[in-house]
């Protein structure tokens, strides 16, 4: 299948269909930018949707999210071997229409849909763990390795990409021609995030120097061009 095209009939875009992206280097951009994922799962309790983080391993049709969370989480543990939904939301700005009707927001998104299989092994589950502490600041080699018993407490799951749709809105309002004359302000508030200026935990003890990947992301875009 093309890549300009869906890779299946449940994550085409029908709203707003030209604002859809399917090419896989653009959603993965996305996905690079990206910090959070809400990812949604039926459980036996009905369905339940959670912020987590990610990160994403390998590229093309073999790329794959990563998730993970304790070996105790609800949703992860219904997760396992069955079809769940992720979605990587960033906002990048309010759009002012002349009509609220036509008010907006400039956005990148992802939806990514798939049968979700638990990371076997402590070799792999190190890997894909590095890959999601490392997601935002690649700290994982500056800071103490995970030992066996809060390995044993992990569980990772992983997503394939075969099936991700994105979506992206910029520019202008679109408002009604019969609006373009009239004395109603329209326009884009850009929201920028960015990181802060690292601070010391109150506990920090004298020695401990600050992690070049920490010191680096104070004054960068929170989420990445």
């Amino acid at each position: 299948m093309a890549e300009h095209s869906p890779a299946s009939a449940r994550t085409t875009v029908r709203r707003g269909a030209p604002r859809a992206v399917y090419e896989r280097d653009r959603i993965r951009d996305v996905l690079d930018a990206g910090i959070v994922a809400h990812v949604g799962v039926q459980t036996d309790d009905g369905p339940i949707v959670l912020p987590m983080a990610y990160g994403v391993r390998g590229s093309g049709g073999d790329a794959e999210l990563l998730l993970h969370g304790a070996l105790a989480n609800a949703l992860l543990r219904a997760g396992r071997g069955l079809d769940v939904c992720a979605t990587v939301t960033i906002v990048d700005g309010l759009v002012v229409a002349r009509s609220p009707f036509h008010n907006s927001m400039n956005h990148r998104s992802v939806v990514v849909r798939g049968i979700a299989s638990a990371v076997e092994g402590d070799a792999e589950r190190l890997d894909a763990l590095r890959i999601i502490n490392d997601h935002v600041a690649a700290i994982w080699d500056t800071a103490r390795p995970p030992s066996a018993s809060e390995l044993r407490r992990t569980l990772v799951l992983s997503v394939p990409l075969a099936e991700a749709s994105s979506k992206v809105r910029d520019g202008d309002p679109v408002d009604d021609d019969s609006d373009l004359d009239g004395p109603h302000w329209a326009g884009v508030v850009p929201l920028v995030a960015s990181w802060g200026e690292p601070m010391a935990a109150s506990d920090l003890r004298a020695g401990a120097s600050l992690p070049d990947a920490v010191a680096g992301l104070a004054g960068t875009d929170a989420h990445r061009r």
